[in-house]
């Protein structure tokens, strides 16, 4: 049986208190309290979108893509992971290999830490990407290079690096597993000595990152020396991680305004304003490269392409398939916003991309804007 619970008729007298008083003599509730019921209430925070990527592989031929049955080495799957994942992509560089929207890359086979030294910094000031994926020193292994030198050199390549593009951030990646004898006798000393490198560079305030290769084994090559085309994705899922932590981290900032030539894939064409004309109106066209001030392009903060002062702009404000493309004044329109897509520029009011008609190599051919297909005529690089 429950014991009877006695209320003395003071404890009476009290509740009676209570259950009469007013309802603004109760205790305001925790501040904790009201914290979380305001924020049930508020609408969530839009979550920042994720950072405009200007991507330069950089390195030998595993960048290039020696082992890789389509030649899109590790970037083929690290390209499908960012867009993915909602990244605007340029990839950057001075080569061309494989079948991904945007092969463009800087890989070199056969070189070493001393050639890509060499060539760093004139492809670092001409593209200036954000973001550097570097995998490099196998064949000062696989060479017997001057091995006792080899973790010297690319640390003073990284010092290079950052100093050219201060504004990049660099994955380094460790040189992958191998069956050469001679690679891998150097290589766990190599690999060993990156971390303190990448520390030492992070002590400097340089946005230098280590990208762990090491879940590459021998069954992921397609050689003694290059992976497969599971190894290459291996990779990519290496370096995609290492994107998604230095932006994170807050490494990763909007790609810097660079001028220079807008190259089309169609060999030795470039985007060029008729005449050199600054006026409002003049085409925009394809002329062969010759590197004057009317093909010198600057990718602008603000998602635009300026050349002489002005914008490339849609002729009034037209959105459908084979409007044309001219100089225009600034002016913050919605014609005049060119977003990096597929290996070249959307605009993305109309969702239409810029286009070179019928793939002409005609000097003097106008451009228009087209529905984006991925064509050869469509594809451009960054300026």
């Amino acid at each position: 049986m429950t014991p009877t619970t006695r209320l003395t008729a003071a404890a009476v007298a009290a509740l009676c208190a209570g259950l009469a008083m007013p309802a603004a003599a109760h205790a305001a509730p925790p501040a904790a309290t009201v914290a979380r019921a305001a924020a049930k209430q508020a609408p969530a925070a839009a979550a920042a979108a994720p950072t405009t990527l200007r991507l330069m592989p950089l390195g030998d031929s595993i960048t290039w893509g020696v082992g890789s049955s389509t030649g899109n080495s590790y970037r083929g799957d690290l390209w499908n992971e960012l867009s993915s994942e909602g990244h605007a992509l340029d990839f950057t560089g001075t080569q061309r290999n494989g079948t991904l929207p945007d092969p463009d890359n800087e890989g070199h086979s056969g070189w070493r830490i001393d050639q890509i030294a060499g060539i760093a910094d004139s492809v670092l000031a001409t593209y200036r990407p954000n973001v550097i994926t570097l995998e490099i020193g196998t064949n000062d292994l696989n060479q017997n290079y001057q091995i006792p030198t080899a973790t010297d050199r690319l640390h003073s390549l990284l010092d290079q690096i950052t100093a050219d593009a201060p504004d990049a951030t660099v994955l380094v990646g460790t040189v992958i597993v191998s069956t050469s004898p001679t690679e891998e006798t150097n290589r766990p000393a190599f690999d060993n000595a990156l971390p303190g490198i990448v520390q030492s560079e992070q002590a400097g305030g340089r946005h230098v990152r280590l990208v762990d290769m090491s879940a590459l084994t021998a069954a992921d090559l397609s050689d003694q020396l290059h992976p497969n085309d599971t190894g290459y994705r291996k990779m990519a899922d290496a370096f995609n991680a290492g994107v998604q932590a230095a932006d994170a981290a807050g490494w990763i900032n909007a790609p810097v305004a660079v001028s220079g030539p807008v190259r089309s894939a169609l060999a030795g064409k470039c985007l060029d304003v008729n005449g050199g004309n600054a006026t409002a109106g003049t085409a925009v066209q394809i002329w062969t490269c010759n590197n004057t001030g009317a093909q010198a392009w600057t990718a602008a903060t603000d998602g635009t392409l300026r050349a002489l002062g002005k914008c490339l702009d849609v002729t009034g404000a037209a959105t459908g398939n084979g409007s044309k493309a001219e100089l225009w004044d600034c002016n913050g329109g919605g014609n005049q916003q060119w977003q990096p897509y597929d290996g070249g520029y959307r605009n993305p009011v109309s969702g239409r991309c810029l286009d070179d008609p019928a793939s002409s190599t005609t000097d003097g051919t106008q451009l228009i804007i087209w529905d984006c297909n991925g064509g050869a005529n469509q594809h451009w690089s960054t300026p």
